[in-house]
């Protein structure tokens, strides 16, 4: 194939996969079929098959497409904060945000990475895809670190798997009709930076705790001056 065919072939997959991540994320992969998608589609369940090798193929490919953009939504947070206050309040309020806008999309891609522990075939794709996500996350912290002048205190993988869990946790909150959980997850990833990049300036003590710190004086008994008697 030629590139041009190449690039065309690439950008129909990109098109069928925006038809088909609605249907995927309101069903789940275990009761999605081509069929199904192109029932809800303008597509026949020809094209499906002649773009797509199978289910599994359509379905990485579409969470592959959607997660592809979600990791440059904050990007512009990265390039814009200028504080490490303004950093950490934007990310967690983008967060919940889109934890709000697309909650069925995220619970696709825990099914799909889900899934992938039982079947071989997910597994490059979802290994792929965890890859942006913790690299995502690393630029987040990274920059948060760079305007504290600090180092991180947690690795890469860590991190990603704080704030995943973070995420999962308040997802599944959300799923099951908690009004809170979009302000848990983001007072919540507030909360877990200054942690995981600590401050290198500590808050000044109260004047209380400073003299509670200072050293008693040692009281001296005087030495006696007459003879020790045997």
């Amino acid at each position: 194939m030629s590139r041009r065919q190449v690039d065309k072939f690439s950008e129909r997959r990109d098109q069928l996969a925006e038809a088909a991540l609605q249907t995927l994320a309101e069903l789940g992969y275990a009761r999605t079929s081509l069929r199904e998608i192109a029932q809800n589609s303008e597509f026949s369940h020809g094209v499906l098959h002649y773009y797509f090798s199978d289910k599994v193929d359509l379905i990485t490919h579409c969470v592959r497409h959607y997660k592809a953009r979600c990791v440059t939504r904050y990007d512009g947070i990265v390039a814009t904060a200028q504080t490490p206050e303004e950093l950490k309040t934007g990310f967690g309020a983008l967060l919940a945000e889109t934890m709000i806008d697309e909650p069925t999309m995220h619970r696709l891609w825990y099914d799909l990475r889900a899934q992938s522990m039982f079947e071989e075939s997910f597994r490059t794709d979802v290994a792929a895809i965890d890859e942006s996500l913790e690299n995502m996350i690393w630029r987040i912290v990274s920059r948060y670190a760079e305007l504290l002048d600090v180092e991180p205190s947690v690795t890469s993988p860590a991190m990603y798997a704080i704030f995943d869990g973070l995420f999962q946790q308040s997802l599944l909150r959300h799923l099951s009709g908690d009004q809170t959980a979009a302000n848990y997850l983001s007072e919540s990833v507030q909360q877990m930076l200054p942690l995981v990049v600590p401050n290198p300036e500590p808050a000044p003590r109260p004047e209380s705790a400073q003299r509670a710190a200072m050293p008693s004086a040692t009281y001296l008994a005087p030495r006696s001056n007459s003879p020790t008697t045997s």
